[in-house]
């Protein structure tokens, strides 16, 4: 893969508001910041360009527009090939069967969102309106989450006839009984309710995200690199030793199931009918407890 320079990115935008801070922002508000291969890896470049620069101690991750991510692109547009993209050992991509769809989302969706969530810098996900499904792979991987006062969250993926989105963080986020809960009604929830969970680390009018973000970023980047990095290195190993990882990977192995049975009986990955679900949970309110 060339990875491109931080001037030539088109759905993610680099920035460095300060010294010590980077800033990588989400920058397809026109489709809500669905995610597509091309953002991905674009994203993918521009946290790689904080993470290797010395002069960078915090990383926040944002979005432009309304929403933070509307989830995955299945538009299919304006995409990348994982053949030109790919940076990890997967490959195969195009394989029949469950072998090349298997591939692809270990590359695109799992590899990433544990590449992230290993970078060895404090990173802070800066969160506004929608979080949606895959969304969600784009804020569980990082450090710290500021959220606006309207966020909700939310994953309906069950409504497809699969067990959630491909980093499947929800036990670890909000708790064994409140992800079956959230899973299995695919509900949204409140900033403030994610926040009681223990999901996000706080809660600010939408008008002041940006600054109370910058302003907890800065609070962290006069701390020593080295404490930082084995502060989060320590915290990080703690929940692998909790199972982290191979929760993850289980819950792969169940994401891949879920498609194999839906390519038998529906033809395609996802249940069609899911849709008309998704539409229907849309109009309900965000739970608020």
């Amino acid at each position: 893969m060339k990875t491109p320079s931080m001037d030539e990115l088109v759905t993610v935008r680099y920035e460095q508001p300060e010294a010590r801070i980077a800033r990588v922002l989400l920058n397809r508000p026109d489709r809500a910041n669905a995610q597509n291969r091309q953002m991905l890896y674009e994203l993918n470049a521009a946290l790689d360009e904080a993470a290797r620069d010395d002069e960078v101690r915090v990383i926040i991750v944002a979005a432009e527009g309304q929403h933070f991510s509307s989830g995955h692109d299945l538009s299919g547009g304006d995409d990348w090939s994982l053949e030109d993209a790919g940076i990890g050992t997967w490959g195969g991509y195009s394989q029949p069967g469950m072998e090349g769809h298997w591939a692809g989302e270990e590359e695109a969706y799992f590899g990433l969102c544990w590449r992230w969530r290993n970078i060895p810098k404090p990173t802070i996900a800066e969160v506004q309106g929608k979080v949606i499904a895959g969304g969600l792979m784009l804020v569980w991987p990082f450090d710290i989450v500021v959220a606006s006062d309207d966020a909700t969250f939310q994953d309906p993926v069950v409504a497809f006839g699969a067990n959630g989105v491909e980093y499947f963080g929800h036990p670890w986020e909000f708790g064994v009984r409140k992800a079956k809960e959230l899973l299995f009604t695919g509900r949204a929830i409140t900033a403030e309710v994610a926040r009681e969970l223990g999901m996000v680390n706080r809660v600010v009018a939408r008008e002041e995200l940006s600054a109370a973000t910058l302003e907890l970023a800065r609070e962290i980047a006069v701390q020593p690199m080295m404490g930082l990095k084995t502060a989060k290195e320590s915290v990080n190993q703690m929940q692998n030793e909790q199972g982290l990882y191979a929760s993850l990977r289980s819950a792969m192995g169940m994401q891949q199931l879920a498609h194999a049975h839906n390519y038998i009986v529906h033809d395609r990955p996802v249940d069609p009918a899911g849709m008309d679900l998704v539409r229907a949970l849309a109009k309900k309110p965000p739970l608020n407890q």
